[in-house]
């Protein structure tokens, strides 16, 4: 879905309060906990309608229509942005397996050069319990503002009943830490650090 990416910059606007969130999803299979020094935004319908009408396709419109914004904060000056988003099998109408992660979670990155100049990506495999992850981190500059640059990741992996993305648009070396050490659980399993040191040893094929 090409528009998710769109929430990112939408979001990074929106008011924030500090507070600690474990967000529990037992009807979409995963849990994690995030940051307790993140400010949480308010992820109202108005991000999810600015990023639908963002939307290429009439496939990226009823996947925003089924995505769950299930967790969104910011951190510092620059800020620095990350978000939780799910796509729901039910809702969807079409059930995902570890070999669609690929081009579902690259769809997600689509969008990045009409805001961003940006570097070589660089993608990962990795398994976390009984998953697997996909993973992209690429280096980004705005647009006219050559002097704000980001590192931009995206994790994502599926349950038995939805695709889920990590998402952070990092100002700092510190703020992309905090997001890779996330604990992160799927359908039960142990919970772990979202992203680990061997995140990129293995490559997509």
């Amino acid at each position: 879905m090409k528009a998710l990416l769109c929430l990112l910059l939408v979001l990074s606007t929106v008011a924030a309060r500090a507070q600690a969130v474990t967000r529990t999803s037992n009807e979409l299979g995963f849990s994690f906990t995030a940051p307790a020094d993140w400010e949480v935004m308010d992820t109202s319908a108005f991000a999810k309608e600015q990023a639908r009408q963002n939307a290429n396709s009439e496939e990226d419109k009823k996947g925003l229509g089924c995505v769950d914004i299930g967790f969104t904060a910011r951190h510092g000056n620059p800020p620095s942005v990350m978000t939780e988003v799910a796509l729901p099998f039910a809702c969807y109408g079409q059930q995902m397996t570890e070999a669609d992660l690929p081009g579902f979670a690259s769809s997600a990155s689509a969008g990045l050069a009409q805001n961003f100049d940006l570097g070589q990506p660089v993608y990962g495999l990795y398994q976390l319990g009984t998953h697997q992850f996909w993973i992209e981190r690429v280096n980004a500059t705005v647009k006219g503002q050559g002097a704000i640059a980001y590192t931009i990741e995206i994790a994502c992996s599926v349950s038995k009943k939805a695709a889920v993305c990590w998402m952070v648009m990092a100002a700092n070396d510190s703020s992309l830490a905090s997001f890779e050490q996330m604990p992160v659980s799927i359908d039960g399993d142990a919970p772990a650090a979202l992203v680990p040191q061997n995140a990129f040893e293995k490559k997509p094929s």
